[in-house]
Order: C-alpha cells, then structure tokens, then sequence
C-alpha cells in the first residue's frame, strides 16, 4: 500500500496487487493512510503455488489491472 501511496503521489499510476486473504487489511491501511488505492485481489494463497499456477492468476487478473492503471 505505501509503493502505490509512493507512486501515486508522484503521478505515477499504479494497482496494489494482494491475494483475497487480505482484502481487509488492504481496506483498513488504505484508510490510515488516508488514499484509496487501486486495488487487485487474486486467489489466495498464492505462497506454494507453482510458477504454472502463478502465470495463471496473472493471467486472470491482467485485464483487471490495466483497466485500473488506465482509470488513474
């Protein structure tokens, strides 16, 4: 959340990428930190999964986060 705070701030678009375990935590540091950042959550977890597994949630999220960047 703060490299996308950073980024922002420097009017350098950006997307917080997180697994959906942390949806919540996402929310609750957007708010302390006073910036609602763009966000993208993919299936959690994403620790043990195999490089396979883990070019198929980018895959999957890809056009959720460029939509987002462009938004910004």
């Amino acid at each position: 959340m703060h490299d996308i705070t950073d980024l922002e701030g420097r009017g350098i678009p950006g997307v917080g990428v997180a697994s959906t375990e942390f949806t919540e935590a996402a929310a609750a540091q957007a708010k302390s930190l006073g910036f609602d950042a763009a966000m993208v959550f993919v299936q959690h977890p994403i620790q043990d999964r195999t490089d396979d597994e883990m070019r198929a949630l980018a895959k999957i999220a890809y056009q959720e986060i460029i939509s987002r960047v462009s938004q910004n």
